[in-house]
């Protein structure tokens, strides 16, 4: 059986105070962007058991007058992109002229889209549970013009 050297255990017992201290350090003061070191605020938080919850999606409305869900699929844009650049789209309306161009790439024969929105739908909660009612708010439009 190897056994370390006492050099050995030196390094090792140094390396984990040496993290241990980091862990700590990211606890208290640490932010998303330290991880592995600092709390992943998506998972060390809980919702408001009484707040709505939020269900973002991209729409457009093709020149033939029908609601198309704008996906991965047909835009090659996936919404969490959509979602983490939502106050941008929020605050220049016209940056949703670049999804309808992707769509317009993605699905050549489909109609071109004359207008692009980013919807949230808000699900009310009570109590931790959905009650089964919710309304939609539009939060960027952008329309051909």
């Amino acid at each position: 059986m190897n056994q370390l050297s006492a050099r050995g255990r030196q390094v090792r017992v140094l390396a984990t105070v040496i993290v241990g201290a980091l862990l700590l350090a990211g606890t208290l003061w640490g932010t998303d962007d330290d991880f592995p070191f600092g709390p992943f605020r998506m998972y060390s938080t809980a919702p408001d058991p009484n707040g709505d919850a939020r269900d973002t999606r991209v729409e457009g409305v093709d020149t033939a007058g029908r609601t198309v869900a704008i996906t991965e699929g047909n835009s090659g844009i996936r919404r969490a992109e959509i979602e983490g650049q939502q106050q941008a789209y929020v605050e220049d309306p016209a940056r949703l002229g670049r999804v309808a161009a992707a769509y317009a790439e993605h699905t050549p024969g489909a109609p071109p889209l004359r207008s692009v929105r980013i919807v949230v739908r808000w699900h009310n909660i009570e109590n931790a549970r959905p009650t089964g009612q919710s309304y939609d708010e539009i939060v960027a439009e952008w329309t051909r013009s």
